[in-house]
């Protein structure tokens, strides 16, 4: 799963969004570190929805634009809590490490 995607799934872990109000979210939740353009996050929205992932929770009209919002589905959320259980092994096991311990058991299921 790419960073952008799962920043994507984590800001639709708090609720609904339309796309700005992900990016914008996306932004605050990585610290300006990763920043996503309209190309990067509708082409980012589309792959999850077509995996399942995301879908789309309507639309709205604000001042003429069209506001098209999205949700995180059942299937996104597991996806999303086993990506950060994987992240959480993968740090605590380059963070022994780094320590100088061993790292016995704690990298499996890595790959």
């Amino acid at each position: 799963m790419t960073e952008q995607a799962l920043f994507i799934l984590a800001s639709l872990a708090q609720g609904e969004l339309h796309g700005y109000g992900i990016a914008r979210d996306v932004h605050d939740l990585s610290d300006g570190q990763v920043r996503l353009t309209a190309g990067t996050l509708y082409g980012a929205l589309n792959r999850l929805s077509e995996e399942g992932l995301v879908e789309p929770a309507g639309e709205q009209q604000v001042q003429g634009r069209r506001r098209r919002y999205y949700r995180i589905t059942a299937s996104g959320r597991a996806v999303l809590e086993a990506e950060v259980e994987r992240l959480r092994r993968a740090a605590a096991t380059l963070g022994a490490r780094v320590a100088g311990r061993p790292a016995s058991g704690l990298s499996q299921g890595l790959a």
